[in-house]
């Protein structure tokens, strides 16, 4: 039985970071599911149908990754895709913390689905979407840090083409 796995994230947008994980993961599941989190707190700059067509264009090399989206508690997502584990990324010390958190909480939740930590690799430990698009609002050259799509979405955005 193919073992599946959940990538959670907002992904606004989606960075050469994730897709470090997200590649690392599909090689070790049978199945993944990029999941883009509906995060009303938070004020998105891509659509969530925006984010998902850019990561499916991201992953479309990778067969057994799926692009899905919810809003409510990941661990309710995971349970109804029958998920046997969450990837979770770690840049550096300082989101272990974090993450921490709240897998101690996911696991309360539903102690059936594992949590497995990827460390990014250290071209990535810097990288996050808030820096991509403070970096792309002001015209900076972001094209090792996204795919060449994501960066023409980018500029699409703020208008500096």
């Amino acid at each position: 039985m193919s073992k599946l796995a959940v990538v959670p994230g907002s992904f606004d947008p989606i960075t050469n970071g994730h897709l470090d994980i997200i590649n690392r993961g599909a090689a070790i599941f049978g199945e993944v599911n990029v999941v883009v989190l509906n995060n009303s707190s938070k004020q998105s700059l891509f659509s969530i149908e925006e984010r998902m067509k850019l990561i499916k264009d991201a992953t479309a090399h990778l067969p057994n990754v799926k692009v899905d989206t919810f809003s409510g508690l990941l661990m309710d997502y995971a349970a109804s895709v029958k998920a046997s584990a969450i990837i979770r990324g770690l840049r550096a010390v300082s989101d272990f913390e974090y993450e921490m958190q709240i897998t101690s909480m996911n696991r309360l939740l539903n102690p059936e689905i594992e949590t497995f930590f990827i460390m990014t690799r250290n071209q990535y430990s810097f990288l996050s979407s808030s820096i991509v698009k403070e970096v792309a609002k002001y015209g900076g050259d972001i094209g090792k840090l996204v795919p060449q799509h994501v960066e023409k979405a980018l500029r699409a955005k703020y208008g500096t083409n």
